[in-house]
């Protein structure tokens, strides 16, 4: 039963009632007593204490009656939309309960005390009843407003919890993008490695290649990493391809110390090393540098364009990637700068009170 059961009275009504419902029947049956009964004629203690009993039992019947009734409604009609409904047909069920059962309990008890030899000064009439009416409407009321706030914030916190299990497929697709991409370019430098350079070349390449990969699947579940973390798989990256690129390739690292606990979207930084070698020439003629650097809680990428004339098949992921995933967890976004002589990025350096808050504790 709802009445004896903590864990369905908490389901049905919002919160454990036992200590309101005691409470609350004993203040209403002193309050009946009072409207019910002439207190100056009962001379005595026994007849104080009839006169309460005789208003606590129909209390004790109308609270636990109209508090079924309740829970009944509730059962009924669950959604938000019916509570104008459900409300109604409370308020209805309260005044019937009320009149039928302290017309018949008040007229039972009257006949009782007269039969027992008590003169029974107990009235039932309209005029007593509507205060107890209101009385039981106010309770009741407190009953709803408890329970449409209970309701309120599971709603909330459900609706939180979608949106984050969204955001997080939505980072796992999109990071899942990355990995493809950093494959596919990989694949189109050892295919070069292959054509211009010996075997063993070949061979360390790809020996490099799975230990960078290792990274990226132990990353595969992190959607904010620490630029101390990234900065190991880029220079990873880099040593990867300066076999292929030799002194022809140069990156100045200016990486100022108190900036490496700061949190960075992972591959971030790996991606946009890369788009700068896939889409620049480098040569002995044109030597690629790109310059990184830390600055306003930024890590800035550039590099001077050198376009090649022909370029290698582009999946245009790399950029378009960076800036989703920043936009799923933060309101702070790359900007990305092309002034036909340089290429720059500026990647947000994050701390977690930075993440929006739907993003929650979606990263794990």
């Amino acid at each position: 039963m709802v009445l004896f059961n903590k864990k369905k009275r908490i389901q049905y009504l919002g919160f454990n009632d036992l200590w309101f419902s005691i409470i609350g029947i004993l203040i209403l049956s002193i309050i009946a007593n009072y409207l019910f009964n002439n207190l100056s004629e009962r001379e005595s203690l026994d007849l104080l204490l009839l006169g309460w009993v005789a208003a606590l039992i129909p209390t004790i019947c109308d609270w636990f009656i109209i508090r079924f009734i309740l829970i009944f409604l509730r059962k009924k009609y669950p959604s938000f939309k019916d509570d104008i409904k459900r409300i109604i047909f409370l308020l209805f069920a309260i005044i019937i309960v009320i009149f039928i059962i302290d017309f018949t309990v008040g007229f039972l008890l009257a006949k009782t005390f007269t039969f027992l030899g008590y003169n029974s000064s107990h009235m039932v009439i309209l005029k007593i009843l509507l205060p107890v009416i209101l009385i039981v409407i106010m309770i009741m009321a407190i009953y709803e407003a408890i329970y449409y706030n209970v309701r309120l914030k599971k709603s909330i916190r459900e609706e939180e919890q979608t949106k984050q299990v969204m955001i997080q497929a939505q980072l796992d697709t999109l990071r899942n993008q990355a990995q493809p991409h950093f494959l596919f370019n990989s694949l189109n430098t050892l295919r070069d490695i292959i054509d211009q350079n010996s075997k063993d070349e070949a061979k360390a390449f790809v020996d490099n290649l799975s230990g960078v990969y290792r990274f990226i699947l132990e990353s595969d579940s992190t959607n904010l990493i620490s630029l101390r973390e990234e900065l190991k798989f880029a220079k990873a990256y880099i040593h990867i391809q300066s076999e292929r690129f030799g002194d022809n390739l140069k990156v100045n690292w200016n990486i100022s110390e108190h900036a490496l606990t700061s949190m960075i979207v992972p591959m971030s930084l790996q991606l946009l090393l890369e788009n700068a070698i896939k889409h620049n020439i480098v040569s002995r003629a044109k030597p690629l540098t790109i310059h990184l650097e830390t600055k306003d809680s930024q890590l800035i990428v550039s590099n001077k364009i050198q376009a090649k004339s022909t370029q290698i098949p582009s999946t245009k992921i790399g950029l378009k990637n960076i800036e989703q995933r920043y936009a799923l967890i933060t309101h702070k976004l790359p900007e990305i700068t092309n002034d036909e002589n340089r290429f720059t990025v500026s990647l947000p350096l994050l701390k977690l009170s930075d993440q929006k808050k739907d993003y929650g504790n979606t990263n794990h």
